[in-house]
């Protein structure tokens, strides 16, 4: 067979394209920005927030723009992905991100910044299904591709940590600004990387008609949830605009999946979705996104505001997670992966997380950070990292490489509306609960010093009761992992090749 031949077929031998571990680099380089920028504003908020004037009811939208726009459009970006070609749309997503986050560090206003996160948000969501689809028809080996999604999955899952650490040296040591300038660089190497190296598998797009009213009813429907739960955190879950958009939303998302059901060429295929398996992963996931969103906001400023920790010293807290996590993701995933059954990585990785959580429900403002913190931030990332990487691989597997930048879109999806979801429900959760402390305590502190000490109690028990209900949510993931995900080893799924049909592979036994 020709090299031509080969390369149509998305050859999964290990002599297909040369290149595709330097691709690795610049996909997860890119990869990289887009998970730490989720968080890396976190630390950065304080400062902001004073510099332009934005009050505390509107701080939150600083992360709530980046995740309507991210989670409302990743679909679309999958789709665009499929018509355009992969590697067009992540330049192009990367070249744009790079913008919008020059227009973040240079913002003067609120509004300004907002709808430099809201741009961020858009052009993630072109720049993210591709990378992962890119990632998903390069490597169709079952022990290459189990290396690959280790190192993916290890981003994907400690990207977010990351991002508190570069978030802290880049406040404390130069300015606030600085954590969007950042971005530029990583962007412009990845995209002359990108441009240079990759080499996209032939036969693989999607040319049909884009979906125009699937491409509506789903971005209204994701914007719609988000902002009604980003909406309950500030007017509570009772408020008529609240309780609209979870109406409004729930009947944009049943229109989209009949429209998708009825239309010949539909942006979201029902068979991406249904699939027992990847309907488990999206599902998953997201719930565990909810928990740890919510909980890095909550130690965040439990760190800063509490115990009066630097932001480089709230960065390196973070730290003992982002190991736990490439320890999970490259050392116990990626060596398992294609031995054991998903569901026996996933479950446990999540019942893993969930235990550090639990840990963390006993905070209190003397805990320590040796005792309490450390074993927590180990368990989570050591969980989560065993669970993230063999759920990337499945969700991509098997799918035929028309559908692979909207499979991609859809684990982007669960991730990123899984973020804004837990960021507003869990902080709605903790703000009541504080409230409620606070009213029923403050009556006996006549002083000032003791008023304030109440405060910072109520604030802390607020943090510990919305982590009652990550440690629950987070058993869910686990539960439905058992349940729903059901394939052998990854190894031995089907994997998508390049002219749309499915190869069965062997399963080697991955050696590192």
């Amino acid at each position: 067979m020709s090299e031509t031949a080969l390369k149509a077929r998305g050859a999964a031998a290990p002599s297909g394209d040369a290149n595709r571990w330097k691709a690795l680099v610049f996909i997860a380089l890119a990869q990289l920005m887009v998970v730490l920028d989720a968080t890396i504003v976190n630390i950065a908020l304080p400062s902001a927030q004073q510099d332009l004037g934005i009050s505390d009811g509107n701080r939150q939208w600083v992360v709530t723009a980046y995740a309507l726009a991210f989670g409302g459009l990743l679909l679309f970006g999958g789709r665009i992905a499929d018509l355009w070609g992969r590697k067009r749309a992540f330049v192009l997503g990367l070249a744009g991100f790079a913008a919008a986050s020059a227009l973040g560090g240079a913002a003067t206003s609120g509004s300004m910044m907002f709808g430099a996160r809201a741009l961020q948000g858009v052009f993630g969501a072109l720049l993210a299904p591709a990378a992962l689809s890119l990632l998903a028809v390069m490597f169709t080996d079952a022990k290459e591709r189990a290396k690959a999604f280790g190192i993916y999955g290890a981003i994907a899952g400690g990207g977010g940590a990351v991002g508190l650490i570069l978030g802290g040296f880049l406040t404390e040591y130069l300015d606030w600004r600085w954590t969007f300038f950042v971005n530029v660089p990583f962007a412009v190497v990845a995209a002359a990387g990108a441009y240079f190296v990759i080499r996209e598998p032939e036969g693989g797009r999607n040319r049909s008609p884009l979906d125009i009213p699937g491409v509506v009813l789903s971005t209204l429907g994701l914007v719609s949830l988000v902002y009604g739960f980003t909406r309950a955190e500030s007017d509570g879950w009772g408020d008529a605009v609240t309780v609209s958009m979870f109406v409004a939303s729930a009947v944009l998302l049943v229109a989209f999946a009949l429209v998708e059901s009825r239309v010949k060429a539909p942006l979201l295929p029902l068979r991406v979705v249904t699939d027992r398996n990847r309907g488990g992963i999206y599902l998953s996931l997201g719930l565990a996104i909810i928990g740890m969103f919510g909980l890095f906001l909550f130690l965040t400023y439990y760190l800063q505001v509490v115990k009066g920790y630097t932001p480089v010293k709230t960065g390196f807290a973070f730290l003992p997670m982002v190991a736990g996590m490439i320890t999970g993701s490259t050392q116990i995933g990626a060596r398992l992966m294609t031995r054991v059954p998903a569901r026996f990585l996933m479950g446990p990785g999540f019942l893993v997380a969930a235990l550090g959580m639990l840990i963390l429900t006993q905070l209190k403002i003397d805990s320590t950070y040796t005792t309490q913190l450390l074993p927590a931030m180990l368990l989570l990332g050591l969980g989560m990292g065993t669970a993230f990487m063999p759920a990337m691989s499945l969700a991509t597997q098997g799918v035929q490489p028309r559908d692979a930048g909207v499979a991609s879109a859809m684990v982007n999806t669960s991730q990123q509306v899984g973020g804004a979801i837990g960021t507003a429900l869990l902080n709605t959760i903790a703000a009541s609960a504080t409230t409620s402390y606070i009213t029923d305590h403050i009556g006996g502190a006549a002083a000032r010093p003791q008023q304030e000490l109440v405060k910072l109690q109520g604030m802390v028990h607020g943090y510990s009761t919305a982590i009652w209900f990550a440690v629950g949510i987070l058993a869910l993931a686990s539960v439905i992992a058992f349940t729903f995900v059901n394939a052998g080893r990854p190894g031995s799924t089907p994997v998508a090749s390049g002219e749309g049909v499915e190869d069965e592979l062997p399963v080697p036994v991955v050696a590192h």
